[in-house]
């Protein structure tokens, strides 16, 4: 099956060809805050369990296939949702715009598996290496990334290319020559919130602006049965 920007899952579920987000989704630079070399971006974020399989998995990554570059910092760890929405009309503040549309969002809580390993197509000179989502984590991200982007758009911000989405988490920036994906032992979590984060240009720094939780999923009610239905049982012989 196709995916939009040149990104295409086999058979066996793996990306054989994918541009990096920030190719497919431009960010705005028309506003202050931007001129100021901060930009900001939606994700979720791994718990603790997870940020220490996600490091492993990098260590054996490069010890494995050699690879070295720019390590993302283990508190660095994020699975991006969605990207601040270009400007379409004057905000007194982009940082509070994103933060009112942000809290308008209703969504359940939903789990993540990491499930392989890629290397993503060159960008500047630099390969991203990945951990990519399975399909059904991809299904669920997707859909509170719509929810974020739908936000932004009532208050002003337009995020094109929202069904362009790989969800993925980024382990380092480095240097290969042949193509990496193969599949790892899956790493889990329960995203039960989303963050907005921000980043500030030319630094290898972000920060979490503010945190929202995700709604309990509703418990699925216990079905009874009426005996009424059920046959009638034969009458056991009374003892001699």
């Amino acid at each position: 099956m196709p995916w939009p920007g040149g990104v295409c899952r086999g058979s066996r579920g793996f990306v054989t060809a994918c541009a990096v987000e920030a190719q497919l989704i431009p960010v705005p630079t028309n506003h202050r805050e931007l001129a100021a070399g901060i930009d900001y971006f939606f994700a979720v974020l791994p718990d603790d369990q997870a940020r220490a399989g996600i490091a492993g998995a990098c260590e054996r990554f490069c010890k494995s296939h050699r690879v070295s570059g720019s390590l993302v910092g283990t508190d660095n760890f994020h699975l991006t949702l969605c990207p601040m929405g270009k400007v379409e009309r004057m905000l007194p503040s982009l940082e509070g715009a994103l933060l009112a549309a942000a809290g308008t969002v209703r969504a359940s809580a939903f789990d993540i598996t990491l499930d392989s390993a890629m290397r993503f197509s060159v960008v500047d000179g630099r390969f991203p290496f990945v951990l990519c989502t399975d399909s059904a984590s991809t299904e669920s991200a997707l859909k509170l990334r719509q929810a974020v982007a739908e936000a932004q758009r009532r208050g002003g911000l337009a995020v094109t290319g929202v069904s362009s989405y790989l969800p993925h988490v980024t382990l380092l920036h480095g240097h290969a020559v042949d193509a990496i994906q193969e599949s790892i032992a899956p790493i889990r979590w329960t995203v039960r919130e989303f963050v907005l984060i921000r980043r500030f240009f030319g630094q290898s720094r972000q920060e979490v602006v503010e945190r929202w939780p995700l709604e309990s999923p509703i418990a699925k009610a216990p079905e009874f049965f009426d005996l009424s239905d059920l046959p009638d049982l034969a009458e056991l012989p009374e003892d001699e």
